[in-house]
């Protein structure tokens, strides 16, 4: 088990510091100086070169480069140059809404996705069954930003349930707040708890024809449960992958959503640094939500040698 934490630990600090290269050098590489589209067309020379050396795009790129890394791992990400605040202020008060929302939106999936893809599994070959994976299909083939739209129009244009958008904050209330959300967690997590529900589905399958399960079953057992005690948690590996990259996914692509809703999350704030260029931030956010990513799925390789002995003997 030691020597599998290890291995999995050198590939996050491996992946972390190409991730950083890549978002580094990417926006290096996007045409048009940052300076000039900040102060606009009509500036000095005098002041472009001003704004240049405070935001420090006078040094060499590998300064520049060890620089920010360097203050990304002691907790400096840098200052907001429309904002005129520290970056981490930003992400700050942008985490408190996209957190929350990434969290309702998992927890609806899987609260959703896990139960169906059980039944469907058990049912394999049935009405019930056909029906699901005919719902999952249509799930994971709508857009979730035009089923955003349906959302706002039935649930707070014509019915007047739930707010269309806006964020009050935390301060108004709890139920304010999770109201403001509700909206936007359901169109996150219906398309995601389509694709969790196939593969709950499919992996269950694979697993109910296993000799071990054929036993099971030849001694008399119930086929309740057995599916539940015997079938699930080896079926669960898979279903831990999707989980894990739906989390990330959900915290860090929501960027379409946080607009259609206006919510000032962590989505919204990458969107608004990069058509006004404000590098610093889209670069610290940017990795903050790649690092994100990373750790989730580390957090999952280690829930893979939870659920799978084997793993922890390699």
């Amino acid at each position: 088990m030691l020597s599998y934490l290890l291995r999995r630990t050198v590939i996050v600090l491996v992946t972390l510091f190409a991730a950083s290269v890549v978002v580094f050098a990417v926006l290096e590489i996007v045409p048009g100086d940052p300076a000039r589209l900040m102060l606009g067309m009509n500036a000095t020379e005098d002041a472009i070169d001003a704004l240049r050396r405070q935001m420090g795009l006078d040094e060499p790129v590998i300064v520049r480069y060890f620089t920010w890394i360097g203050g990304m791992l002691t907790g400096d990400f840098g200052r907001s140059y429309t904002y005129s605040v520290p970056v981490i202020d930003l992400v700050r008060e942008r985490l408190v809404v996209s957190l929350p929302l990434a969290l309702m939106a998992l927890a609806l999936s899987t609260a959703i996705a896990i139960p169906v893809g059980i039944f469907s599994a058990a049912r394999r070959g049935a009405a019930a069954d056909a029906g699901i994976m005919a719902a999952t299909q249509l799930g994971i083939a709508i857009p979730n930003f035009w089923f955003a739209i349906l959302l706002v129009y039935l649930f707070a244009v014509t019915l007047r349930l739930v707010p269309a958008g806006g964020f009050p904050g935390w301060q108004s209330g709890l139920w304010p707040g999770l109201q403001s959300l509700l909206l936007p967690a359901i169109a996150l997590a219906l398309p995601q708890a389509a694709i969790l529900a196939r593969v709950t589905r499919s992996s269950l399958l694979d697993v109910l024809g296993e000799d071990y399960i054929r036993t099971a079953r030849a001694k008399g057992l119930p086929a309740g449960l057995v599916l539940r005690h015997h079938a699930l948690r080896n079926a669960l590996i898979p279903v831990l992958t999707i989980l894990g990259l739906q989390f990330a996914f959900l915290l860090a692509g929501t960027i379409i959503i946080e607009n259609v809703f206006y919510l000032p999350g962590l989505g919204r704030l990458v969107f608004q640094a990069i058509t006004q260029r404000d590098l610093i931030v889209v670069e610290s956010v940017v990795l903050l939500l790649v690092a994100t990513v990373v750790i989730v799925n580390f957090l999952v390789d280690l829930a893979y040698a939870w659920a799978d002995p084997r793993l922890r003997r390699r």
